[in-house]
């Protein structure tokens, strides 16, 4: 063979029958050798070590006959067998430490009070064990998935900022206020609705807002008068393309969200601002609901004149207007709209810079394409319909530089 140790004979049939004879005991030793030092290579990786080892040593002695060079033959051998052990040590040792760094006792998720907590809880439920399945898949075994409801959208950013949630699900508002404390992961993608406008006669022209099938990055915040009769004279005025006074709007009962919310308060107060150099902090009776479901039961039972929340608040509520939140007709025909903000950047998933797990590079990133792929299926659809969710896209920290610049206008009011 070619390359062979024993290669070399084939040259002797020119010698003398001496050097012959010489230099076939040579190469025979040296062959001798090649199939030992082979031999001892394989057996080092059985339990017999000290069988094998007496062995080699054996036939080490006999090829030392055939002069220094076989021994350092030998000897490179059994160096390249040392090595080989201690590199395929050090392998299960990393591949140990890997298995130990891919599993995670417990995921610990905040979520913002889109609706009130036992709702949200219950819908989103199934979404514990699809991402369990989903990051198991991608080499993440995690014990278990726990998902708690802030009791306001601060609260939910407050979680990730002290670090006792791991990641949430923030409006842009509340990823703003929090984003020297958490990371922007992803960008939420919503249905989008029949009525895109600042309008307010399109908004009121009697057709019922509904979805249709564009997946959108943005939506708007929407000022909904109420069945109660100041809800009712103050939405006759906007009707007639009338602009109602601050003393009008100051005399009325307000319900909002809290501060970090975008469309309960930060951008109502920005559209306040534009029209009358004031905002929901100026107003003279304003009250902060926990949730959209109690602000929109408090316009549907008369505490509250007007609510400030996303533009499709009210295709949410259409179902549960009467049976649950004290509606005495359809939502259509008690409520208007007398006001609609610009744009606003769709909702976050954010993960908390005090999270030890996220501080993980490879499984933020393994979260990140959970909840994209997640998305895709109809039982993660499910899940994310009560937050309003229909997908997501890795975000872009700069796609929030308008957030930041409502919020620094309405400090500096």
């Amino acid at each position: 063979m070619r390359g062979s140790p024993c290669a070399g004979l084939r040259g002797c049939q020119r010698s003398s029958t001496a050097g012959l004879r010489e230099r076939t005991v040579r190469y025979g030793l040296l062959c001798h050798a090649y199939r030992t030092c082979t031999h001892f290579v394989f057996e080092c990786y059985g339990a017999m070590w000290n069988r094998t080892y007496f062995f080699a040593k054996k036939d080490i002695k006999i090829i030392s006959r055939g002069g220094f060079f076989m021994k350092k033959i030998v000897a490179a051998f059994l160096f390249l067998m040392i090595c080989t052990g201690a590199l395929l040590g050090c392998g299960g040792s990393e591949k140990k430490k890997e298995a130990q760094n891919n599993k995670v006792k417990e995921l610990k998720i905040a979520l913002s009070p889109y609706q009130d907590a036992e709702t949200i809880k219950t819908a989103v439920g199934p979404l514990s064990s699809l991402l369990q399945a989903k990051l198991k898949e991608k080499g993440f075994n995690v014990g278990k998935v726990t998902m708690t409801v802030g009791t306001s959208y601060s609260a939910a950013g407050e979680a990730l900022s002290a670090g006792s949630a791991d990641a949430g699900f923030l409006s842009g508002a509340t990823y703003v206020l929090f984003d020297k404390e958490t990371d922007v992961l992803l960008t939420a993608l919503r249905q989008g609705i029949s009525k895109d406008t600042v309008d307010l006669k399109i908004w009121n022209n009697g057709e019922p807002e509904k979805f249709n099938d564009n997946l959108v990055q943005y939506y708007r915040s929407a000022l909904v008068a109420g069945p109660s009769a100041g809800g009712k004279a103050l939405l006759e005025k906007v009707k007639k393309g009338e602009k109602p006074a601050w003393e009008e709007l100051n005399a009325l009962k307000w319900t909002v969200m809290s501060p970090a919310s975008a469309s309960g308060y930060l951008y109502p107060s920005l559209y306040l601002k534009k029209e009358y150099g004031k905002t929901l902090a100026d107003l003279a009776h304003v009250v902060q609901a926990e949730s959209y479901t109690t602000s929109m039961a408090r316009l549907a039972s008369g505490p509250a004149d007007i609510a400030v929340a996303f533009s499709h608040v009210r295709i949410r509520n259409e179902k549960i207007w009467q049976t649950k939140l004290g509606g005495t007709d359809t939502i259509w025909k008690q409520t208007g709209i007398i006001g609609v903000t610009d744009k606003i950047y769709n909702d976050t998933v954010c993960v908390s810079k005090g999270s030890k797990i996220m501080k993980n590079e490879k499984f933020r990133k393994a979260f990140g394409e959970a909840l994209i792929e997640t998305a895709k299926t109809k039982e993660g659809l499910d899940a994310l319909k009560i937050l309003g969710h229909k997908g997501y896209d890795w975000a872009d920290a700069k796609n929030y530089d308008d957030e930041r610049r409502v919020q620094r206008e309405l400090k500096g009011k």
